[in-house]
This record gives C-alpha cells, structure tokens and sequence, in this order.
C-alpha cells in the first residue's frame, strides 16, 4: 500500500508539471504576436523665445590713433636732458626734454640792450625835434632843419619797435630750449638721447606721441550696405554704436559712429566708416587688426531658437517641434537672420513651443521622446 501511494503521489506530480509547461509554451506564442512597446528617443529640447534681436554689419578694420606727432625741436642746441619714460603718458604742456639755454639768454640780453641804445638815441631826437620846433617859430631855423629832426624821431621809433619784436623772438627762442609735448599720450621709442647736437626741425624728431584715449577705428563694408546706414546717419540722428571684435570674437571695446565716408572706392567696392572708442582699458592699440560691427537696427518680439534646432530637408528647412503627447512633428520654417547664440525664426514656430535642439538623427515624425537636460544629453 505504501508503494502505491509514493506511485500516485509522483504521477500527479508529473501530470501538474506537463501541464504548467503546456500552459506556460502557449502564453510566450501569444506574446511573441503582439507588436513590441514602442521606445522613446533621448533628445535635448529648446524653447521657442521672444526676443529683441539686434541686427549688425560686419567689417574688417584697423585701431589708428586720434592723434599722432613725431616731436621735434624748434631750436638747435646741445640736448642737456631727456624727461620722459619711454612708454609713459604725457600730459600736453609738460617738458619732455631740453636744450642748453644759454646762447639764447645771451641773444635776449643783446636784443634788450639794443633797445635801451635805441630808446636813448630817440629819447634825445625827440629834443632836437622840439627845439628846432621852437627855433623855426623865430625863424632861427629853417623848415628843412625841422622836417629832418621830425623824420630822425619816426626812424628810431621804428627802430625801438624793431627791437621790441627782436626781444620777442629772442625770448621765444629761449623757450623753445624747453621741449614741451603739443598733446597728451603714450610716448614711443626715445629716437635721440641726451647729450647730442639737434637742429630746429630735424628730420629725426625726439620722440613720437600718440593719444590712444580716445581711440579710432577705420573699417569697411560692401556698398550694398550703404541704404541701411544713410538712414541712420543724417545731421542730428543718434549715433550708432560701434563694437570692435578680437580673433576670438571677445568685444574688445564699445563705442560710436563718428563718420561714413564720402564716397565710394570704385576699386573694391566698398565704403568706409570710422568710429570712435574710449579705450579706457586700453585693449585696443594702434595698427591692430579688428572686426568691427556696427548696430544699424533692432527687430523687436523677434522668435528666437538654437541654431541646431534647425534641420535642412528636401522641401526646405524644418523643425521638429515636441508636442504634449511627447510625440514630434515636424513642422517647416522659414529662418531670418543670425543672432550670437540662435537664429530668428520667421515663420513656422510660436512662442514657448519646444523643439528638438540634438538627437535628430533617430527621429521620425510621430516618433516618441524623451526630453533630457543639456548636461544629461546622449
């Protein structure tokens, strides 16, 4: 009886285990049948914004100084002293060097004793001339006598002025011994030291000064541009503003149009423009090569998305823009100009509308999405 049992027993066993794997077998068919759970796409999404977006024209230009001038001596003479550090700022007026003073005090000193002779000499004609004034009234001299004594008078009176413009020169000559900077700006190099003989206006001069505050910059752009900015530029309008770009389009200074030129060069067909920095921080210097931009309008409530978002196609350019189903279609747009970090949209979107910036390359339209933050991007 125990062996039957133990028998019954394991055939029911077997009988249960047939028939869960049966049952099992049949369920794993009817799942192969049916369609696979669609997946959803990693993307990194953008808003659609609003924006005022500025429009600028582009030029390639130089940095020139306001002012430049190579200082040379008015008089020649031993240079006693230089009074500049090379690469110092000047002020207009200081004495940047001099020279030996003392032959020109010496001709002021000559120039004022002429004088005195001469003012003596005169002081003692103009009594002759009263005395034979009276004379003549007596008739103890003739009129002759009278008219020369009177012509002696005019002679050293133009004499005494003479020297009062030789004393004049003499004493602008003596300073001019002290070498004064007729602007304010950097120094450059020293060209001729202390100690040497220099001439009145020597071709070599002592030193060049440029003033770098403010600055100017010289650019150009095509002539095609020229409607945009005559608009912009007739007497009384508000100046534009001007930025100037280094090579890694860092904004090296901000300042405003100061002049569009007269006309056009006929051989590259391009018209030029000069602004005017501050360069207070003196990021721009002389001979520098910079891009210059100038702001010649401003779109208001313009849209605004990434450059990515959009997608070139067969029909023209496109978006794909995510919708609340997290699904995508995609919707063509038409693109306006370029801005520092986007493009304008200007037509296809609306405001606040979400669209595909990267992961394009899986997509479809109506496939499915899964919106992921730049920094969690595939």
């Amino acid at each position: 009886m125990k062996k039957r049992w133990i028998f019954l027993l394991i055939l029911v066993a077997a009988i249960g285990y047939a028939a869960y794997t049966r049952k099992k077998s049949q369920g794993s068919k009817a799942d192969a049948g049916k369609p696979a759970a669609p997946q959803s796409v990693a993307v990194v999404v953008g808003e659609v914004l609003s924006a005022d977006v500025p429009v600028w024209l582009t030029g390639i230009g130089s940095v020139q100084a306001s002012n430049t001038v190579t200082v040379r001596p008015r008089v020649g003479g031993a240079l006693n002293s230089i009074n500049f550090t090379e690469g110092s700022i000047v002020k207009q007026g200081d004495v940047i060097a001099e020279i030996d003073p003392r032959p020109f005090e010496a001709a002021l000193a000559q120039a004022e004793a002429k004088k005195l002779q001469d003012e003596a000499n005169l002081a003692n004609a103009r009594l002759d001339e009263a005395r034979f004034a009276n004379l003549l009234k007596t008739g103890a001299a003739s009129k002759q006598q009278a008219d020369q004594s009177a012509a002696t008078v005019a002679q050293l009176e133009a004499l005494v002025a003479a020297d009062e413009a030789a004393i004049l020169a003499a004493k602008l000559d003596l300073e001019f011994t002290k070498v004064r900077a007729p602007i304010s700006g950097r120094t450059g190099v020293r060209l001729v030291d202390a100690g040497n003989l220099v001439t009145a206006n020597q071709a070599t001069g002592i030193v060049v000064i440029t003033e770098i505050q403010p600055i100017n910059v010289i650019f150009t752009l095509p002539q095609q541009n020229l409607p945009s900015l005559s608009a912009v530029t007739k007497p009384g309008a508000t100046k534009l503003k001007v930025e100037a770009l280094g090579g890694d389009s860092k904004v090296l200074g901000e300042g405003e149009l100061e002049l569009l030129d007269n006309q056009i060069d006929t051989a590259t067909g391009t018209l030029k423009l000069k602004a005017k920095f501050a360069n207070e921080d003196l990021t721009l210097w002389p001979g520098q090569f910079v891009s210059s931009r100038v702001r010649v309008n401003t779109l208001k409530d313009s849209l605004v998305v990434a450059r990515e978002a959009v997608q070139p196609g067969l029909d023209g350019q496109f978006c794909y823009v995510v919708k609340a189903d997290q699904t995508v279609e995609v919707r063509p747009v038409k693109t306006g100009i370029p801005t520092s970090d986007g493009i304008v949209i200007a037509e296809g979107l609306k405001a606040g509308e979400k669209v595909v910036v990267t992961g394009h390359t899986k997509l479809r339209p109506g496939a499915k999405v899964s919106p992921q933050e730049p920094k969690q991007a595939p």
